[in-house]
């Protein structure tokens, strides 16, 4: 699979239009606040001990986000936080941003263009990755194909003709309950790629995470308890 060299993975999340992260580096801050959970700082995430770092490291990180989850006892998988999303009410935001993504990449053509084998991070996979993972590489996930789900990780892909995409989410255990990480990766396909991510980060930012985030989280308070604090966010 063609990555960036580490050079231009310097150059690329420089130039990401994310404000989080370059507000992060900034001000050496560990996280900024959002409608739900936290921004997280990238030195966060990337300091967990995840699969992911070795297989992209070389794939620039575009962004990371949180959110409490609290209660939940021990051995909590992130086979469980899949399991209370694909089971809990639909996002209203959610259904009307990717209805207008599909309609969009309908009418210009972005999703003629699929996850091809050559660019699939499939053939980086070890044996030991296959072998540990609760599901077959490949397997879909709404418009993503998963790669692995690990007990407390998973890693999917995407390519069309705006972007390359990877979405790794991590549940890591704290003294309250657990942590879930959600990190975007982008590889740039073409011209497109930087007026896409520009033009689709409010939506983004402020609409969709905040009501997936927040979905996530009413769904594991249902299922396993723990303490709600009110949350201001968009009703999702």
């Amino acid at each position: 699979m063609p990555v960036p060299s580490p050079a231009v993975h310097e150059t690329l999340v420089s130039a990401s239009p994310n404000p989080a992260c370059a507000l992060s580096r900034a001000s050496g801050l560990n996280w900024e606040p959002t409608l739900v959970g936290v921004r997280a700082s990238p030195s966060e995430y990337l300091a967990l001990e995840l699969r992911v770092h070795d297989l992209l490291r070389h794939v620039p990180l575009y962004d990371v986000s949180l959110v409490e989850l609290p209660g939940g006892g021990a051995g909590r998988r992130i086979a469980d936080v899949r399991a209370l999303d694909s089971a809990a009410p639909p996002s209203r935001i959610a259904i009307a941003l990717y209805g207008l993504r599909r309609l969009l990449g309908g009418l210009f053509g972005w999703d003629d263009i699929g996850m091809e084998p050559k660019y699939s991070l499939a053939g980086a996979l070890s044996e030991r990755d296959r072998r540990e993972s609760e599901v077959p590489a490949g397997t879909a996930d709404g418009p993503f194909r998963v790669l692995y789900r690990f007990r407390n990780e998973q890693l999917s892909e995407i390519r069309n003709a705006t972007v390359q995409g990877y979405v790794c989410t991590a549940l890591i255990p704290t003294a309250t309950g657990y942590r879930l990480f959600l990190a975007v990766y982008v590889v740039p396909v073409s011209w497109l790629t930087r007026p896409y991510l520009i033009a689709i980060e409010p939506f983004r930012r402020f609409l969709l995470y905040p009501a997936m985030l927040r979905r996530i989280r009413r769904a594991w308070l249902k299922k396993y308890g723990g303490t709600r604090q009110d949350e201001s966010v968009p009703n999702g």
